[in-house]
């Protein structure tokens, strides 16, 4: 039963266009007037705030022009053109119909959008906001002809009109509305969080339909953190261990800047958010966001005791590499970057004792670095000197279970080992079509 549930939430978010037409709109889209460049200056950087360019962007393609695939559990799926091309983008909308489909996920003509679009997010943006969003992508952004390609799911797994009935059940609309009592830094920080920032859309677990379990602070699974295509997105509440509770503001601060601080660095998807959205972010709004997110109470923790630093057992291990594999493997390839006291060299380098993701009760994230590395963190336009390797054509598959359990279990961290059949699996997945 729990598996049809799950195939049913699947189809429902990745099931072809909806036939109903949206209803007719006697507005004319803004391709053809005059443009307000400071509404079009701030839509730029709202559009930034959304991390719009992530997916809306090709690897060398055209900025927003789309054609990025996106893996489903039913197949791959292609993301949009929202340049202002009136045969192959969305130069044909006008403001309502921009409107209804960032926040309802209904295109023009009425076909419902994939949930991948994070619009049960959007649909907090304020008026004013999707004003300029829809200023700056009619006359701040390079029309671009480039034609939508069909995704890869077969019928009928393919029909979209299920979506319908999924956006009766779980879209939520309404701008976001400020918390009584609360100020104006956290109110603007929840606005972006649950909003623009579309948090939640990575960082929240997701239920059998692929809905968010929550959508705001109100519920516990709000940011506890989530698998999604191979990868862990962290805990964000205050939990000890494996959220942000060791973390004062100012790391919070600087991670969102710069991607790095003394507890971990981003990897994975984080480190697009971070090159193309939240180094832009003002002062202002970097702090908002923290103090919204530092206000979350603990949730999603392993219930571990508290982390404490240890490197007494560690050290031994090290000094004797031939009576551990994990050990053997670390002091080979690891050792020189993350330290013999797992320190590593924060935040160039990351640590590995008490780091959130070493602790996290799944070791997807882990896993996916030590095989695939990542993508550089450009900040300020200069790329990081250190990027994560990856291991995938040098490590076997053992050999990486053992090397992360040791460090998983190393200087205290108390994290579950890792098996072979674990790594196996995430590079069948991660590594197909490379």
């Amino acid at each position: 039963m729990k598996k049809m549930l799950k195939g049913l939430g699947a189809a429902l978010c990745v099931a072809l266009p909806f036939i109903a037409q949206a209803p007719a709109d006697a507005a004319t889209p803004a391709a053809t007037g005059a443009a307000d460049q400071t509404l079009v200056q701030r839509g730029a950087y709202l559009a930034q705030l959304g991390d719009c360019a992530a997916c809306h962007t090709a690897p060398k393609g055209k900025p927003f022009a789309g054609g990025l695939p996106m893996n489903t559990p039913m197949g791959r799926i292609y993301v949009t053109n929202i340049t202002p091309d009136s045969q192959t983008g969305i130069g044909g909308y006008t403001e309502a119909a921009f409107a209804r489909a960032l926040r309802e996920g209904v295109a023009k003509d009425g076909h419902n959008l994939y949930p991948a679009m994070p619009y049960p997010s959007y649909a907090k943006v304020d008026d004013d906001d999707v004003k300029a969003l829809y200023a700056f992508f009619m006359h701040g952004v390079a029309p671009v002809q480039q034609a939508n390609r069909e995704s890869d799911i077969k019928w009928p797994l393919n029909m979209r009109w299920p979506l319908m009935f999924w956006n009766m059940a779980f879209l939520e609309k309404g701008a976001y509305r400020d918390k009584p009592g609360k100020d104006v830094a956290w109110n603007r920080g929840a606005y972006l969080v649950q909003g623009l920032g579309h948090c939640g859309s990575c960082h929240t677990p997701r239920g059998v339909a692929f809905q968010e379990s929550a959508l705001d602070e109100s519920g516990s699974a709000f940011l506890s953190g989530a698998l999604l295509d191979g990868w862990f997105a962290s805990n964000l509440t205050g939990e000890h261990n494996t959220g942000l509770g060791r973390w004062s503001d100012e790391d919070l601060r600087t991670f969102l800047k710069t991607g790095a601080n003394r507890h971990a660095s981003a990897f994975g998807a984080m480190t697009s958010v971070i090159n193309n959205s939240t180094q832009a972010m003002s002062d202002q709004d970097v702090a908002a966001v923290s103090t919204y997110l530092k206000s979350l109470p603990p949730a999603g923790g392993t219930g571990a005791a508290a982390y404490t630093y240890d490197p007494q057992a560690t050290k031994v291990s090290l000094d004797r590499p031939a009576n551990d594999a994990g050990a053997r493997v670390y002091t080979a390839y690891c050792m020189h970057c993350h330290g013999v006291d797992g320190h590593g060299f924060a935040p160039m380098l990351a640590p590995l004792a008490g780091n959130p993701n070493v602790l996290a009760k799944d070791a997807s994230s882990l896993i996916n670095v030590t095989l695939n590395g990542t993508g550089d963190l450009v900040i300020d336009g200069v790329p990081s000197p250190f990027p994560m390797p990856g291991f995938a054509a040098v490590l076997d598959d053992q050999q990486i279970a053992d090397v992360l359990s040791f460090v998983r279990a190393g200087w205290n961290n108390g994290a579950p080992a890792v098996g072979a059949a674990e790594v196996a699996k995430l590079r069948q997945s991660t590594q197909a079509g490379r």
